[in-house]
């Protein structure tokens, strides 16, 4: 029996639905979004978030800095919104130019703004275990899994993958759930033989279909973060010949995608929230 299809789209509609209702409820909530140069791929993130954010009724702001924007300059200008009280979630579009500093940028947001969940405060938070902003990516997969009642406690997952923003994140997300957690990545040897393992596989490196259909164990949840564009479309992390073994998997796209920036916009409510006082801020 083919896998069923955790379908992403459906599943962001109805956050969404949530995060318009938050909105309603705090009476403004703010966003401001950063974009260094004239990347297509972030053009493309960037106009996708801000019709996300405008469609919930979140007031979003698109600031463009030209490609040649300094060091200085970009810092100034996460400052002047950290100081902006109608802003309330902050998100600086990666990758940046080659002769800025990310690790600078992404630590002059300040963490109660931070919506990407990228901020060491953050990341430290969630790595002991405390409330803290986790990024959009595994934050939705979390929800997915629930949604599908896809149970984590005493499950064996597999991350493939050790990003900041979506492996590392999502291990710790998994072992809050009680979950064994297995990390794979680019010189992980035998990779096969770990996946066989697994009943969460999550997948998200970039290269096109480098989990064949026999990588997959039978009756085990498939999730692939890939976001792969080839002339023939877009073509995920997983073979789909693994919906044959799998019992769950995400499409590509219309799975990840959509909640990854659902989660976002839920965040900038949960900011909002947290800055009004109305619940209590994980991150000062």
């Amino acid at each position: 029996m083919p896998a069923t299809t955790i379908d992403g789209r459906a599943l962001a509609a109805r956050v969404r639905e949530e995060v318009a209702a938050g909105v309603a409820e705090l009476g403004r909530v703010g966003l401001a979004t950063v974009l260094v140069g004239d990347d297509p791929a972030s053009d493309i993130y960037i106009r996708g978030k801000q019709r996300a954010a405008q469609a919930v009724g979140i007031e979003s702001r698109d600031l463009r800095l030209p490609a040649g924007t300094s060091e200085d300059e970009l810092l100034g200008v996460i400052a002047e919104l950290n100081a902006d009280e109608s802003i309330d979630g902050l998100l600086v579009q990666l990758p940046l130019p080659g002769h800025l500093d990310e690790t600078k940028a992404i630590e002059a947001i300040h963490p109660s703004k931070d919506i990407d969940g990228l901020h060491p405060l953050n990341a430290g938070r969630l790595a002991l275990g405390r409330p803290a902003r986790v990024p959009g990516t595994p934050l939705g997969i979390m929800r997915m899994l629930a949604e599908y009642e896809i149970e984590t406690k005493g499950a064996h997952a597999v991350v493939v993958g050790r990003s900041n923003i979506v492996g590392k994140p999502m291990a710790q997300l998994l072992l809050r759930g009680h979950a064994t957690v297995t990390i794979c990545h680019s010189r992980t040897q035998d990779l096969q033989r770990h996946t066989l393992d697994a009943d969460i596989l999550l997948a998200g490196v970039g290269r096109l279909h480098l989990i064949a259909a026999d990588m997959v164990q039978a009756g085990s949840a498939v999730i692939d973060v890939g976001m792969n564009r080839t002339e023939e479309g877009l073509f995920g992390d997983v073979d789909p010949g693994a919906a044959e073994r799998a019992a769950f998997l995400t499409p590509v796209p219309g799975g990840v995608g959509p909640m990854t920036i659902a989660m976002v916009l839920e965040n900038t409510v949960a900011a909002a929230r947290a800055r009004r006082g109305t619940v209590a801020n994980p991150v000062h």
